[in-house]
């Protein structure tokens, strides 16, 4: 078990000042299996309102507008997290059996159909059931999948931004967690397995001392439907969800899942800011 104190803040510079802004934030964890809230706070300024609500992902939401005028909009979460080890059964099932579970699950179902950004390309399909045919057990095999997308995409910050499509990707053979994601999702899926993008924050030192900050970001990984329930694993560090991984949400991809988003009256240019910090605690 780690705890983990997590300060995120992000926000917006506009190229002037702005008349009113509208907009949505996903920022603070929920308790789920696996992690318990201890404390979840928003800050925004200008200062503003907000209607608190749970979307239909399960992801919570902070809903807000800014009537004044303004020339940057700032949000600082931060989160007390209690984070426990997670457990990942072995339990083999064939393509079959998987396929008829997944068809009397709505979550399963849901999650099952390609999106703009998860749509693999030939040659990732390909992967996939040259992957599948080799294997009996669905679940193993889904996580060979994973493991292979994980290992042909580098790791290379600043190539891709949020719009970055599973193809455009693998093209490039470069990007981030969020294209890792999709990429493995987009293989997933094309196989017949329901899978979910989650986002959330993952304590990049293994080894931190307590009471030590370090630097961090936000963080994507996947959850496949095995045997009746929802398998975790981090394609981009090819390592099982663990006491470092936090979740704040899920979705079909990023777009249900994004930090940050709104629209805005006034000048055309605005500027997104983003830092983490986290600290383990316990």
């Amino acid at each position: 078990m780690k705890r983990l104190r997590i300060v995120h803040s992000t926000g917006f510079s506009y190229g002037g000042e702005v008349t009113a802004s509208y907009n949505e934030a996903r920022m603070l964890p929920a308790s789920v299996e696996g992690q318990l809230v201890l404390f979840s706070n928003l800050d925004i300024l200008p200062l503003s309102s907000q209607s608190n609500y749970v979307d239909y992902w399960g992801t919570r939401v902070a809903s807000f507008e800014v009537l004044t005028g303004h020339k940057e909009l700032s949000l600082t979460a931060t989160s007390l997290v209690e984070v426990h080890e997670r457990t990942h059964d072995s339990e083999s099932i064939g393509w079959a059996e998987m396929a008829a579970t997944a068809e009397l699950s709505m979550e399963a179902v849901e999650n099952l159909s390609q999106t703009l950004r998860t749509e693999p390309p030939a040659e990732v399909i390909a992967l996939a059931k040259d992957i599948a045919a080799k294997s009996d057990d669905a679940c193993a095999g889904a996580l060979e999948i994973s493991m292979a997308i994980g290992n042909a995409i580098q790791y290379m910050s600043g190539v891709t931004g949020v719009a970055t499509t599973a193809t455009e990707a693998w093209t490039g053979g470069k990007g981030v967690c969020q294209d890792i994601a999709h990429l493995a999702l987009g293989a997933l899926r094309s196989v017949g397995v329901p899978a979910r993008y989650v986002s959330g924050y993952l304590h990049p030192k293994p080894d931190a001392a307590i009471g030590e900050t370090v630097v961090g970001e936000s963080h994507a990984w996947i959850e496949w439907f095995c045997n009746g329930q929802w398998r975790g694993y981090d394609p981009t560090n090819l390592i099982d969800i663990g006491d470092r991984h936090v979740l704040v949400g899920r979705g079909r991809d990023y777009n249900d899942v994004p930090p940050l988003r709104g629209v805005y009256a006034g000048p055309f240019g605005s500027k997104l800011f983003v830092s983490v910090e986290i600290t383990r605690e316990a």
